[in-house]
């Protein structure tokens, strides 16, 4: 996108600041395995509110696009679904947190949860406290996601994960310049 000439911002959930990173931390260690659903959810909202107001809403403003390896979606799917949360009350929570603000187009890769948990560890990168917990909540977690892109399908792109990378990268490639495209003739 940025060699079409788009200025893109490139983040990541939890974190993308100095003090959402440190929240990252708090919510991701294994140390606190005793952390309450309501503490993570909130968390998981603080950093994302400092994320938005420090970055996204800017980068925004001055016309540009943000890629965000993860969002409020995530939030809805984990805690909501997972946790088994209130979905009214992290709606809320997420909308003070955000101001609103959603995305556009929000991209799924989808896999199964006992191919995603493998790749997970043995693919290197932070195993953190949210990847250790029970295939039974990771199953719930992805019926979550497939549930919010049924509610809002005209913004979820749900991409077939278990393919090989070259064929993934393909179809958001495309996606992405089908919704860019869409968005000049807007």
């Amino acid at each position: 996108m940025t060699a079409a000439g788009y200025d893109v911002l490139t983040v990541r959930e939890p974190g993308g600041t100095p003090i959402s990173e440190q929240i990252r931390d708090v919510v991701h260690s294994l140390r606190n395995r005793e952390m309450s659903d309501r503490a993570e959810c909130l968390l998981y909202n603080a950093a994302r509110a400092q994320l938005v107001d420090q970055l996204i809403t800017p980068h925004l403003q001055r016309g540009g696009i943000v890629l965000s390896d993860r969002y409020a979606d995530s939030t809805l799917a984990y805690q909501g679904y997972g946790r088994g949360l209130d979905l009214s009350a992290v709606r809320s929570v997420i909308a003070f947190a955000t101001h609103n603000l959603k995305p556009d187009m929000t991209i799924y890769l989808d896999l199964p949860v006992e191919e995603g948990i493998a790749r997970r560890r043995h693919g290197g990168g932070e195993w953190n406290r949210l990847d250790d917990q029970a295939v039974e909540f990771h199953r719930r977690v992805r019926a979550g996601y497939m549930q919010l892109a049924r509610e809002e399908p005209e913004r979820w792109v749900c991409v077939d994960a278990a393919r090989p990378a070259e064929e993934i990268q393909a179809d958001i490639r495309a996606e992405v310049e089908k919704k860019l495209g869409s968005a000049i003739v807007r």
